[in-house]
């Protein structure tokens, strides 16, 4: 008999073990496994920008880099580009 192609779960109270939980995901239809990975993939990248943003948020910050610095690298960049 073919799985159904039910998108929704309902599970009310219901605690799983880590080898539970992949037993259900290892009988998924590939489809769905996809979905199940692509979730965890996002959840981790997530994770990781968050971890950055709070990373570079708390580092001090570059003062001793001026505006005309700035205007002087680009400008050197494009200079580059031309030759």
């Amino acid at each position: 008999m073919a799985m159904s192609s039910m998108r929704t779960v309902t599970i009310p109270n219901v605690e799983l073990t880590l080898d539970q939980l992949l037993t259900a995901i290892r009988q998924l239809e590939p489809a769905a496994r996809s979905e199940v990975a692509k979730a965890l993939m996002e959840t981790e990248m997530d994770a990781r920008m968050a971890e950055l943003i709070k990373s570079l948020s708390s580092s001090p910050s570059a003062d001793d880099v001026t505006d005309a610095d700035i205007v002087a690298e680009v400008n050197a960049v494009r200079k580059k580009r031309r030759r």
